[in-house]
């Protein structure tokens, strides 16, 4: 898996060489914000429950059209920082940063609102991990985690150069917990990331 990410880079890159006839107007940056939204259900750490609060982080996106339906973009964001709280009881927060890269199909490119499905991969770094509560005083630390991630949303024009962007990912990510260097088990957050923001293109 921590061979695909610099695999898909380098292919995105390749794909943007390789088609020096669509080089106008073929970058996007998007800004804007969004939710990590992590499933109802993270596991169980010291035969405890696990459940892992939610964040909304200010994002930013870089995305490459090759063709007019076909796109490669890279999600960035703010730290997001979360609670974890286990049997209902505050035990630890944590912060992470997940870029993401995917490649993305745009359905109706040439009309002003056109949705898009997508996938890709997803680093999702752990820092930053403080034990609260019953965990006070102990070191707590989240591996950091490789996963899949699919991509959904709609593109409306605003004006030629101009987009707004509603979107969601289902991201893959979990990493073993420890406390105090013992493996406690393993926090699945595999959450949903939706938001929106604006983009221009140039």
């Amino acid at each position: 898996m921590k061979t695909m990410l610099p695999l898909l880079v380098a292919a995105g890159l390749g794909l943007c060489v390789a088609n020096p006839a669509h080089a106008d107007d073929n970058w996007i940056v998007h800004v804007g914000a969004h939710v990590v939204d992590p499933a109802s259900n993270n596991g169980t750490l010291a035969g405890m429950k696990a459940s892992v609060g939610s964040d909304l982080k200010p994002t930013v996106s870089l995305e490459y059209l090759f063709t007019p339906s076909w796109s490669v973009d890279l999600l960035a964001a703010l730290p997001f920082s979360h609670d974890v709280r286990l049997d209902g009881l505050k035990a630890a927060t944590t912060k992470q940063l997940p870029p993401t890269i995917g490649v993305n199909y745009h359905f109706m490119p040439e009309a002003t609102v056109s949705p898009f499905v997508g996938a890709g991969i997803n680093y999702t770094r752990f820092f930053d991990t403080k034990g609260t509560g019953p965990l006070t005083g102990t070191v707590v630390r989240i591996d950091n985690s490789w996963g899949a991630a699919a991509h959904a949303g709609v593109d409306v024009t605003l004006a030629p150069n101009w987009l707004f962007t509603a979107d969601v990912r289902w991201i893959d990510i979990g990493g073993d917990v420890h406390v105090n260097g013992a493996n406690v088990g393993k926090a699945k957050v595999n959450p949903l990331v939706y938001g929106v923001s604006f983009g221009y293109r140039f």
